[in-house]
């Protein structure tokens, strides 16, 4: 049985690569679990993480966690086990997202070059060149995302405009919303013992322009350290959409979210992501363009360019977030 195989070393790698996954203000909201009788990680939500203004609905803190689930989806194949996922697999237990089991051996590679890249994915707020995205790497992001049952779009130069109105409308909301405005203000610190969060240096500057709506932390953003740079002219931005806006459809969102951003990794690419039109019903409604089909549910939206890696948030150990009760005996 495999589960004899599985010694303390691996599952923590295992659980390392999964909480390497990208969260909203680097909240990490999960906790993992090992059913030692079934070799199958359980991945829970930390409610108390969650964003109680920014987001009430807890659809961001899925999000989260689909990008968690994906990682470690792809770290369990590099270790030659094939992930069987499920998701929201006990309804009296709304806290339990996710149960990735132990299956036999993987018989393909399905995430190509992604255990690599999931490590060296961060997000990166800074200015990136005006280089285009090459269009069979388009291509394969857009694969990326339908593999994992979602729908990434690039949006015309038009509806680009268009979508960066409603981000900078609703960057405007948030910061003149004392609430809203003092919630992002908190996850952003110096690095302490909970890693939790995103340091100063990893927030960036803003657009000189004032085009491209980075989110402002308030407090944090001191002049002199973070002075606001000239962005791209021709910023690179693409829409994820599924079909259905349920909670197991924002966790497939969060799959195809960290799918598409290990390919863009992979391939060099760097990644941001514009949150804040999502964070207002009436705004996230707009993001479907009127030609589209107006039952798609718009759940993030990315921007992609070439330039600075941009510095990494801390990451939770996995002794901080795996319950040790039940972790294997170190071989």
């Amino acid at each position: 049985m495999w589960s004899e195989t599985l010694d303390a070393r691996t599952l923590q790698t295992l659980i390392s690569a999964a909480v390497a996954a990208p969260s909203i203000h680097n909240t990490q909201p999960w906790r993992f679990r090992l059913d030692p009788d079934t070799v199958t990680l359980q991945i829970r939500a930390v409610a108390d993480r969650g964003l109680r203004h920014i987001d009430p609905t807890g659809r961001a803190l899925h999000l989260s966690v689909g990008c968690a689930v994906l990682n470690l989806r792809v770290a369990i194949a590099h270790f030659g086990r094939e992930p069987v996922t499920r998701l929201l697999p006990r309804p009296d237990e709304p806290d339990l997202l996710a149960t990735v089991r132990f299956g036999g051996p993987v018989r393909n590679t399905p995430f190509p070059g992604f255990y690599e890249a999931l490590w060296r994915r961060h997000s990166s707020r800074f200015p990136f060149s005006d280089v285009p995205v090459p269009t069979a790497v388009a291509a394969e992001l857009a694969e990326a995302a339908h593999s994992e049952g979602a729908l990434l779009r690039r949006p015309t130069p038009s509806a680009t405009e268009h979508l960066l109105r409603l981000t900078r409308y609703a960057e405007h909301r948030n910061t003149a919303d004392a609430y809203r405005a003092a919630e992002s203000r908190r996850w952003v610190h110096e690095p302490n013992g909970a890693s939790l969060g995103m340091p100063p240096a990893a927030v960036g500057p803003q657009d000189f322009r004032e085009r491209i709506p980075l989110r402002d932390f308030g407090a944090h953003r001191h002049p002199s350290a973070l002075a606001s740079r000239p962005f791209e002219t021709r910023p690179s931005i693409a829409v994820l959409f599924t079909a259905h806006d349920r909670r197991a459809d924002w966790l497939r969102a969060g799959q195809a979210l960290e799918r598409v951003l290990l390919v863009a990794t992979a391939h060099g690419l760097r990644a941001s992501l514009l949150h804040q039109a999502l964070e207002w019903p009436d705004l996230r409604e707009q993001l479907v363009p009127p030609a589209h089909d107006r039952r798609a549910h718009a759940q993030m939206v990315l921007r992609l360019g070439y330039g600075p890696e941009g510095p990494a948030s801390p990451r939770q150990s996995a002794g901080q977030v795996l319950d040790e009760s039940v972790l294997p005996v170190s071989r």
